[in-house]
């Protein structure tokens, strides 16, 4: 047994891709600057090359928006879909730089070369991170990017894909401090079953769906139900309350909005500012 338990944090500080307000997101200076400001969980996105390895990134492309061709030229936005991971080896995919560009959508994003970095480098990096300045050790949100009309091309099927995420993951055993989450029920039911033991989100922004809904799509409790903001309410943060199910919701950018979700009694929240978690009382 681990001492994750005693590394349990009350509520949980989560860095959306680091801090994408204030740095490339999804690589690894964002997820250090994150935890430099507080926060006790990152998040970050995962994605299948077509050499199966996990790298870090959030669009299933390159997005043209922060990310420019090996030697700095533009991504022509009509020409995205040669760019998607799944049809690249990452040799190729680590060549183009996410940070270099002026992201006008986050104009306090400090620029640098950098580029998609693996999943396994990414927390080889984290954890020694904060070994080297003494700090807590931080959880892992991992959120699995799928859709199920994407299988094959995008993505590998659920099956796959898990299996391929998990043997880099497990060699880890970060037990308590491993969340996985998706919009996509099927990775999540995959490792329901696989990993009975994995701590487990579900992600929506759905309106037409209730809480109830969801939980019998699912077919099984998850540890997590991860809304929209605009989702969130009194009453659905109690019924997940009494199921015993934490709700984290997603991208909570205005110190009020933190405010009220936490008189709500939220037990954590996503935002792109984790600078603004000190203020959050």
């Amino acid at each position: 047994m681990t001492t994750t338990e005693t590394l349990q944090p009350g509520f949980l500080q989560i860095g959306h891709r680091g801090t994408r307000g204030l740095m490339p997101e999804n690589t690894i200076p964002s997820m250090q600057k994150a935890i430099e400001l507080g926060a006790n969980v990152i998040e970050l996105d995962v994605h299948v090359s077509k050499d199966n390895k996990l790298i870090v990134y959030h669009d299933e492309s390159f997005n043209p928006d922060y990310t420019t061709m090996p030697g700095g030229g533009e991504i022509p936005k009509q020409d995205r879909q040669k760019y998607t991971f799944y049809q690249m080896n990452y040799d190729v995919i680590r060549k183009f730089d996410v940070g270099s560009k002026p992201y006008p959508a986050y104009p306090q994003q400090q620029r640098m070369a950098i580029y998609a970095p693996l999943l396994s480098e990414l927390i080889d990096s984290v954890e020694a991170f904060t070994k080297s300045r003494s700090l807590k050790p931080v959880y892992y949100l991992v959120e699995v990017k799928s859709k199920e009309k994407t299988d094959g091309v995008e993505q590998p099927a659920p099956e796959t894909y898990m299996k391929l995420m998990m043997d880099v993951l497990d060699p880890y055993q970060l037990g308590e401090r491993l969340i996985v989450q998706s919009f996509d029920m099927r990775p999540l039911q995959v490792l329901h079953r696989t990993h009975p033991r994995l701590t487990l989100g579900f992600l929506t922004g759905e309106k037409a769906l209730t809480f109830e809904q969801n939980l019998a799509g699912l077919g099984f409790t998850p540890e997590y139900y991860n809304p929209h903001y605009s989702l969130v309410d009194a009453a659905l943060i109690a019924k997940a309350h009494v199921k015993g199910i934490k709700v984290t919701p997603w991208t909570v950018n205005d110190l009020p909005e933190m405010k009220r979700l936490k008189s709500l009694k939220v037990d954590g929240i996503i935002t792109d500012y984790p600078n603004l978690f000190k203020d959050l009382h």
